[in-house]
């Protein structure tokens, strides 16, 4: 006698898959092709992963003065736990130059690389799937300059990536300054993916002094006046707030703070040598509260790092009960880091033999 189980039991069972076989099981027949590939199951099979596991991480090789090595792979992921990492293809990867990545955090499994003077791209490191994105007005403008580009004066820009978590559209976000003086205008141009369009956002609030994080449906970053405060761009109504004040003091140096996503919460790592010091923001109250320090007297030595590369990028919050702390040092990043929050241990969770800026990311199956 045939028997099978009905496909809703099926479709529960394979939301606790891995992409990978997934994948694969799109070829056993057209129903499940269905069904793995609609976006309703791509957003639970992601959810229960975020509930259950451990992000990925995604790091790319910093090539010096721009030129490809071919002893280095430009970009490779990481399965925590896992002694070696593995080579992902990126559009820009046969290329004789690789010019600086910019990107800082992931939404949905989603990765989003920009350049000043090349298209923005989005790619999904577990599926390879990627979207080349049009060129914003900035870039366009740099393109044209071509070598006088070192001259334009529209010379620092932040980028956010992240998704309205109302209609489920992503978007991107540039802001940058008309120019070099402290009172410059700030311009904010947002590309809609659902549209494939840009379009400018008046007013635009003072320029930032690091660059925007993503987390619960807006964009967060720091702005500096008479003080530091926080000011989110909601991407849903696609307007700019004053969220609170900083944490800290103000006239912090950018190099001195790093801002971050741990478990869909901001947070914000300052440097007090000889610590540093990580504060999670509670949207609720709109206040601060100290999550924990990093010991660099203890941590230096342990793990021999020079007493000038102090200032650390915080990746993650692992385990079941979220109380380790996945980090590296920022712009030097060939160790991976935990903190165990409870124990108040280090360990080394990976080392490169080169030099890496990664990212956290949950395995999905969502493109856009």
């Amino acid at each position: 006698m045939e028997w099978s189980l009905p496909h809703d039991v099926v479709e529960l069972i394979m939301e606790r898959l891995p992409v990978n076989p997934l994948l694969r099981y799109k070829a056993v027949s057209k129903q499940w092709q269905t069904t793995i590939e609609s976006p309703f199951f791509k957003e639970r099979q992601l959810k229960h992963r975020q509930q259950t596991g451990d992000p990925d991480v995604l790091m790319a090789c910093r090539h010096p003065y721009g030129i490809k090595n071919q002893d280095t792979e430009p970009l490779r992921t990481l399965v925590l736990g896992s002694s070696s990492s593995v080579e992902i293809p990126i559009p820009w990867e046969q290329e004789n130059t690789l010019l600086f990545l910019n990107y800082k955090s992931s939404c949905d499994g989603l990765v989003c690389f920009n350049c000043v003077r090349k298209p923005a791209f989005v790619i999904n490191p577990t599926t390879r799937w990627h979207r080349t994105l049009p060129l914003c007005k900035l870039q366009q403008l740099v393109a044209d300059l071509d070598d006088t580009v070192d001259k334009f004066e529209f010379s620092f820009y932040n980028v956010g990536f992240g998704k309205d978590k109302f209609t489920g559209t992503y978007k991107l976000v540039w802001l940058y300054s008309s120019g070099l003086e402290q009172d410059a205008n700030t311009i904010c141009e947002v590309f809609d993916f659902s549209t494939n369009a840009w379009s400018y956002v008046t007013p635009a609030p003072p320029y930032g002094v690091i660059d925007p994080v993503y987390a619960d449906g807006s964009l967060h970053w720091f702005v500096e006046r008479e003080e530091t405060k926080l000011v989110s761009f909601d991407l849903h109504t696609e307007a700019f707030q004053v969220v609170s004040k900083a944490p800290f003091a103000i006239n912090l140096h950018p190099y001195d703070i790093v801002m971050c996503n741990l478990d869909n919460r901001l947070c914000v790592s300052e440097m007090k040598w000889p610590n540093q010091v990580i504060w999670s923001f509670n949207s609720g109250d709109k206040t601060w509260n100290k999550m924990c320090s990093i010991d660099f007297d203890l941590v230096s030595p342990l793990f021999n790092i020079p007493h000038d590369k102090v200032s650390i990028l915080p990746l993650a919050l692992l385990g079941k009960e979220k109380k380790k702390l996945l980090f590296c040092l920022r712009d030097f990043g060939q160790t991976l880091l935990i903190h165990d929050l409870v124990t108040k241990s280090y360990e080394a969770a990976f080392l490169a033999d080169f030099i890496v800026y990664p990212v956290c990311y949950f395995p999905s199956l969502i493109s856009i």
